[in-house]
């Protein structure tokens, strides 16, 4: 088995990077395209769009590319997808992370994630089972057991991909991202509980549209309540040590983000890519 990096988001982070991602639509010739772009990864958005795991298993394929492949010699994708589910942390559901993971997607990010428990059953959900005495038993794997198509999919033996389907930075040698999503005040309070509590976090990422819907300001990005708000949570991240993200990376904000610590940046999907490849230079790519 190479020890290889597969990720490519997590491959940024460790290198004390940002990682530059932007959300992605379920179908071929979008996957076509955004594997050629210029991002660390892209999440497949399926919270607002319609949850569809053979479309998704099909912009997956479609992200390969086999000459890139030869002349890299690695397996490891260029550009990583993973996928946002449709269920909130309130639901305690497991089955959209397991089948986005079977599917062969590199993370999952979880919407409105507010409590303890709620971020432990998300982490929890994205992990195999092992027994009591394993190292890293916590939080339990409850992820059902199916790993051919994600195995083939990341060019590994069923072995192998066991091996690295655990959640980083819980894991070092994982390659699977756990993200959650913080969009609320009840979030924002019980963050620091949540961070200090459950292992196996790879970011937090800011919700800035239901966040500035509950404060009252709903879409006021650049609000002083809001942009407080974000502060919050990017210090409480901060503070333990875990990688926090902003959705709405423009031309307008990316050197304040960059500045203020955000390490996770999505950006809207454009031909362009100035505003990608600006970040990546100020960053230090």
């Amino acid at each position: 088995m190479s020890d290889a990096r597969l990720n490519s988001i997590i491959r940024a982070f460790e290198s004390g990077k940002p990682a530059l991602t932007a959300f992605a639509k379920l179908d071929k010739q979008t996957a076509v395209e955004m594997s050629d772009a210029p991002y660390d990864g892209i999440v497949f958005e399926m919270e607002h769009n319609p949850y569809d795991v053979s479309a998704l298993g099909d912009a997956l394929q479609y992200m390969l590319n086999r000459k890139e492949i030869a002349a890299s010699g690695s397996i490891s994708p260029r550009v990583t997808p993973i996928a946002r589910i449709p269920s909130n942390g309130v639901e305690m559901n497991q089955a959209f992370a397991k089948q986005v993971l079977d599917r062969g997607c590199y993370g999952v990010v979880w919407p409105h994630v507010s409590t303890v428990e709620q971020a432990y059953n998300a982490v929890a959900s994205c992990r195999y089972a092992r027994p009591k005495n394993a190292p890293l038993y916590e939080p339990k794997g409850v992820r059902g057991d199916g790993p051919g198509t994600a195995a083939r999919y990341w060019g590994l033996s069923m072995a192998d991909y066991y091996a690295k389907a655990d959640v980083w930075p819980l894991a070092p040698q994982g390659e699977i991202l756990v993200g959650l999503m913080c969009e609320s005040v009840e979030a924002i309070e019980n963050l620091d509980d949540i961070l200090a509590n459950v292992p196996g976090i790879g970011f937090i990422l800011i919700g800035e549209g239901d966040l500035s819907q509950q404060l009252g300001y709903a879409r006021q990005y650049e609000h002083p309540e809001v942009l407080g708000a974000m502060g919050k949570i990017v210090e409480t991240c901060r503070k333990h040590g875990v990688v926090v993200g902003h959705p709405h990376v423009t031309a307008k904000n990316h050197q304040r983000v960059l500045q203020e610590g955000y390490r996770f940046l999505m950006s809207a999907p454009s031909r362009s890519y100035g505003i990608v490849n600006e970040t990546r230079e100020m960053a230090g790519y």
